[in-house]
């Protein structure tokens, strides 16, 4: 089993217009951000999406505002609220992958609360 550390804060993917080509909306200028970042880790990573089997987890940051209490309470709680894990699943098969429909079955995806944004993806495959 091959596991994959991508320290990286988690983006939805934003649903997107034909005028996102030459318009700068925020989420999607964000979201292309990511993108471009998680390519190149990935890249630099040797990361390859297998077919099936794979496990997800999303680590969202803890906003700034919250005090050190609730922040040690909340670590690696499960995380409920937008944005929703749909999106951003689809938001990393979309930036790694031409093509995801090869993609059939994954074992586990998750988002949960941390101090800082990583993607960890563990895999089957022995890197």
């Amino acid at each position: 089993m091959s596991q994959y550390w991508i320290e990286i804060d988690p983006v939805a993917k934003p649903r997107q217009t034909r005028s996102d080509k030459w318009k700068k909306r925020p989420a999607v200028m964000a979201y292309r951000a990511f993108a471009d970042k998680l390519r190149a880790q990935a890249k630099r990573k040797k990361l390859i999406l297998p077919a099936d089997g794979m496990e997800i987890f999303f680590y969202i940051p803890m906003p700034a505002s919250w005090s050190g209490a609730k922040k040690v309470r909340m670590h690696h709680m499960p995380h409920q609220q937008k944005p929703d894990l749909d999106n951003l699943v689809k938001a990393l098969f979309d930036a790694l992958c031409e093509d995801d429909s090869h993609i059939w079955r994954l074992s586990r995806v998750e988002k949960r609360w941390a101090s800082k944004g990583v993607i960890n993806i563990l895999t089957n495959e022995v890197a």
